[in-house]
């Protein structure tokens, strides 16, 4: 397999590599926008709930694109190497909270967070390009001590594998290409995920 259909495709042959799991106490974490058509076909496949995982970083305050540490809605993870100002984290960490609580609140409505702790945490995308959001994730789902910790994604460069294998119980990837620029390259339907199709989603799956 040289090339994923589209992220529906790519959900159903994940589900099937992750059936082991199936009845396991488990929570499928999706990173939205992309990872949540991935995730919500797996999450219905193994009989676990649906939940996104939203995580943002803390920029340096000298240069914003610089990342000193990951917030989500229930952790913070901070490099201490960075020597900055406790006053400016603790400022950033209320100010991106607010804005990921108004985001969750749009994908979930008033569902509460699940609690991770001892379950079976599966983290989807639709791929890793840097891995910068997901490491983030990995991160800030590990200080909630879940059970185990699997990542499932569609496409990834290989050295990217290898870092997230060393940090994680399980990676499963369907795609590990030599030559990798893009995650949309090894797509033929890559379309942008909307607000709407992710509140579909995670509707539906709160029905049944």
């Amino acid at each position: 397999m040289n090339m994923i259909h589209n992220r529906e495709s790519a959900a159903r042959e994940l589900a099937q590599r992750l059936q082991k799991y199936k009845g396991e106490q488990g929570v499928v974490l999706a990173i939205p926008r992309g990872g949540v058509p991935v995730a919500a076909p797996i999450a219905k496949s193994l009989g676990m709930p649906l939940e996104v995982t939203l995580t943002k970083k803390i920029g340096h305050p000298a240069n914003p694109e610089f990342a000193i540490g990951a917030v989500s809605l229930k952790s913070i993870a901070v490099d201490e190497r960075a020597e900055v100002p406790h006053e400016y984290v603790e400022r950033e960490v209320q100010r991106i909270r607010e804005s990921l609580k108004q985001k969750y609140k749009l994908f979930l409505g008033d569902r509460e967070h699940i609690a991770l702790k001892d379950k079976v945490v599966i983290i989807v995308d639709d791929g890793i390009a840097t891995g910068k959001t997901l490491e983030a994730t990995v991160k800030l789902v590990k200080q909630e001590s879940p059970e185990k910790i699997v990542i499932a994604v569609p496409v990834a460069p290989a050295e990217a594998i290898a870092r997230f294998e060393s940090m994680v119980d399980e990676v499963v990837c369907l795609l590990v290409p030599p030559f990798f620029q893009a995650v949309g390259q090894f797509y033929e339907e890559f379309y942008q995920t909307s607000d709407e199709e992710v509140i579909q989603l995670m509707q539906d799956q709160g029905k049944e």
